[in-house]
């Protein structure tokens, strides 16, 4: 395994159920889904894009819940109801003008493993599959829906050396820079 460049990661890829959540899918009696997310993803979202990070989603399953949430967080791309996530990664791609070597995938089933193999880096939730967790770079501490993405991306950016921009808006005096 060739070392892993964290200054040129530019795009997040993340699959939902397991990642985003943890992994329940809840049905109201009419047939409405709804999800659970963490606040503590949101954040980590948010903090990848202030620093000029682009975002995906990639799913195997369809939700209004999911477009919302995405689009609350800016989410640069969103392929939903896919099964087969390799194209949809292709696509992805192509649209943000990123390549694998500028990518890290965040997956915790099979159906994620074809992309964690083709990105510069792979992350999974510590409740992930046993061939997942063999494959990721990196196993959270965390389990699906409970940080995963946030934990994700404070060990991207510490390794890349720009956390320190993150938090520069917590410190004193730290006024005038909250954009």
């Amino acid at each position: 395994m060739s070392e892993i460049d964290y200054k040129k990661i530019r795009l997040l890829v993340l699959d939902v159920d397991g990642v985003m959540t943890d992994g329940r899918i809840i049905l109201s009696a009419s047939g409405e889904e709804t999800k659970a997310f963490c606040v503590k993803d949101g954040s980590g979202m948010k903090f990848w894009k202030r620093l000029g990070g682009s975002l995906a989603i990639i799913t195997g399953r369809e939700s209004a819940v999911v477009s919302h949430r995405a689009a609350e967080l800016g989410v640069d791309e969103i392929r939903q109801n896919r099964k087969d996530k390799l194209p949809a990664l292709e696509e992805v791609f192509s649209a943000l003008g990123v390549g694998p070597e500028a990518t890290a995938v965040v997956g915790d089933d099979l159906p994620d493993l074809p992309m964690m193999r083709r990105c510069a880096f792979s992350a999974c939730p510590a409740d992930a599959v046993d061939e997942v967790r063999r494959q990721a770079d990196f196993v959270c501490q965390a389990v699906g829906g409970r940080g995963v993405v946030r934990e994700v991306v404070e060990h991207i950016l510490k390794r890349a050396g720009t956390w320190s921009k993150v938090m520069e808006r917590y410190r004193p005096n730290g006024e005038g820079i909250h954009g």
